[in-house]
């Protein structure tokens, strides 16, 4: 019992441990035979191929069910949400704050509208179409390059006195900001049931009409913007915009706007997302 007990000594343990990784008696790397080492790899090889064939496979049968132009549900978004630029945000949502007497109080709003605007130079749409007829643009065929579809051309001239081309202040110096709307995608949407939705801006006290310039004229979205294809289908397609210009903000007082994109299909009632159909934004000028 005492020999049982017996504690090895280092050295006889690294012996058994090298005989153990290499037993010259027998033959056995790590207590097996080199044949043995050879079955059991090729039998884990075998097992990982299917493996990953079975994988592989499952993957490109999934693929082939899906349609790379459109997405297989799209429920999600029955209205399209409405975003605003320039887009800063304070502690209680959108707020364009700034002062008359101060050039640096606003050229980060201009600074952020020039940006936002640099994909609707002239030069960046040169590839997309002018488009004037007001009705849906339907394309069943993938006419255009690259086995695409056309899209229609928006450019900054297209918002006149708020494009920053003829006042690179887009107003904010002489205290009648230019603010743009941006109404989100959504594939094969076709708002306003032909009827070019237009947007409308309202004091969210009381909802009394703002005063305030629209451009393009009347503050619609034209129709031949629409439907929208999706990514793949139309690669240098861009949103419509519809440029704000306030006027006669009162000075020195705190106004909270609402804009609403009106339309046939476009809700603004949803109380979980302030964002669907409409913008609420604050505006305060000081002089």
């Amino acid at each position: 019992m005492a020999t049982l007990n017996e504690k090895k000594t280092c050295s006889q343990r690294m012996e058994n441990f090298q005989r153990f990784m290499w037993n010259p008696d027998t033959g056995q790397l790590m207590g097996r035979t080199l044949i043995n080492w050879v079955w059991i790899s090729l039998y884990y090889v075998a097992f990982y191929v299917v493996v990953t064939g079975l994988f592989v496979l499952s993957i490109y049968s999934l693929m082939m069910t899906l349609n790379p132009y459109t997405p297989d549900y799209q429920d999600r978004l029955k209205s399209p949400g409405v975003t605003l630029r320039p887009d800063k945000y304070g502690e209680k949502g959108l707020e364009i704050y700034y002062s008359l007497s101060s050039n640096k109080s606003w050229e980060g709003f201009t600074t952020s509208l020039e940006r936002f605007l640099a994909a609707y130079n002239e030069s960046v749409q040169r590839d997309n179409q002018p488009c004037t007829k007001e009705h849906y643009y339907f394309q069943e065929s993938f006419l255009a390059q690259n086995h695409t579809k056309f899209s229609c051309k928006f450019t900054r001239e297209m918002l006149e006195n708020c494009s920053g081309l003829i006042d690179p202040t887009f107003g904010f110096s002489e205290g009648k900001p230019c603010l743009i709307i941006k109404m989100n995608r959504i594939i094969n949407f076709k708002p306003g049931d032909g009827i070019a939705p237009r947007v409308n801006c309202t004091t969210l006290e009381d909802n009394s009409p703002v005063d305030a310039q629209y451009y393009p004229a009347n503050g619609t979205f034209s129709l031949h913007y629409f439907p929208y294809y999706g990514c793949k289908a139309q690669p240098t397609y861009v949103n419509p915009l519809v440029a704000v210009k306030l006027l006669n903000i009162s000075l020195n007082k705190e106004v909270a706007i609402v804009c609403r994109v009106v339309g046939a299909g476009i809700t603004f009632g949803n109380p979980h997302d302030p964002y669907e159909g409409k913008v609420e934004f604050k505006v305060k000028i000081q002089n």
